[in-house]
């Protein structure tokens, strides 16, 4: 399934500029509840919902995106609208402050053996290998795994020739882990990082997309070279001449044919198929659009083979307040611990 060949890599070009949100914040309704923090990480418990008793852990430790603003949003929507039990795993420092450039400490990961469902949504990591083992049993043993955006370069191990898991990198040989589980790993940007938006267009026919229509986010679409024979592509994405909705698609051959951006893989573990989710949109201003947070909510209860149980409309409003800070290198909010992403919230909304 070939899409893009290119010799190189394109250099990342950040600006900043304003944009039109998808959705705004619903009016909270049902009983309220306190999520407690737990150590350096955070734990939303499940109100009454499908997802009930299921463990997903949501891991968030990128540079750029502000995956640290993004999942702990969709942890609430999870737990508090759906029933799932979520954990929130972030990048930080030695003060237990949250730092998206601290590649190597993300505290709880021994909380995977644990998980019925992990989301990641990391950056270049250069974990250590005591860590990386545990991540590496979850993948062996089959369980299901979503990566958002830049999970496609998860890791990087630049300084660390000795990890048993350089093979990992990036760009490794074989892909790393991107081309190995995900199905695809860092390319390019196919899109004009920070002037052209993604306009979402659903290709086919899965519980995934139910009840997604409108699929809109500021970031650019990734490039794409080439996924797996066992891929299917869910979503294309639109490279748009502006950054608000109602931008055009631009008129060249970046949208002949267009890239896929979100992709989903029964991948062959031994006599089992894992389920594996791929979105390459998905950063914190992304999620603005509530049609992007309930594909991403659908594919949690896909990917824990709950996919009978997806509504026409999957609750996906936000939960709390939520005011995401744009990407870009450098911008994440300073002096930020977990804890700040403690709400009050409706634990019941069926």
């Amino acid at each position: 399934m070939q899409f893009l060949r290119l010799p190189t890599l394109s250099t990342v070009v950040l600006c900043s500029f304003s944009f039109h949100a998808c959705a705004t914040s619903p009016e909270h309704q049902g009983s309220e509840a306190k999520q407690p923090l737990h150590g350096r990480w955070l734990v939303y418990p499940g109100a009454d919902g499908p997802g009930k008793g299921k463990q997903v852990l949501l891991i968030a430790g990128d540079e750029e995106y502000r995956s640290e603003e993004a999942l702990p949003q969709i942890a609430r929507i999870l737990a508090f609208r759906h029933g799932f039990d979520c954990t929130v795993l972030f990048s930080q420092n030695e003060e237990g402050l949250i730092d998206p450039d601290a590649r190597r400490r993300i505290p709880g990961l021994e909380l995977i053996a644990q998980a019925d469902m992990v989301v990641l949504f990391t950056r270049f990591r250069e974990l250590a290998d005591e860590d990386m083992a545990w991540f590496n049993s979850y993948i062996e043993a089959g369980k299901p795994l979503f990566g958002i955006r830049t999970a496609t370069h998860a890791f990087h191990y630049p300084n660390d020739l000795e990890s048993s898991y350089r093979s990992w990198r990036w760009n490794a040989p074989a892909g790393g882990f991107g081309v190995k589980i995900l199905g695809e790993t860092w390319v390019n940007h196919h899109g004009k990082h920070g002037s052209e938006s993604t306009r979402g267009v659903v290709v086919a026919n899965h519980p995934i997309v139910r009840g997604v229509e409108d699929l809109w986010g500021p970031t650019d679409v990734y490039g794409i070279r080439e996924l797996p024979e066992d891929a299917t592509v869910l979503v294309e994405g639109a490279v748009l001449d502006g950054m608000d909705p109602s931008s055009n698609p631009v008129a060249d051959e970046r949208n002949h044919p267009r890239m896929p951006i979100v992709w989903i893989r029964e991948r062959a573990v031994g006599a089992e198929a894992q389920r594996i989710i791929c979105s390459t949109i998905g950063a914190s201003v992304d999620l603005q659009c509530e049609d992007l947070r309930r594909l991403f909510v659908n594919a949690v209860y896909w990917g824990v083979g709950l996919e009978v149980e997806i509504p026409k409309h999957s609750a996906a409003g936000l939960i709390g307040s939520y005011e995401p800070t744009m990407f870009g290198f450098g911008a994440y909010r300073k002096g930020v611990r977990p804890a700040s992403f403690l709400v009050d919230g409706p634990t019941k909304t069926f």
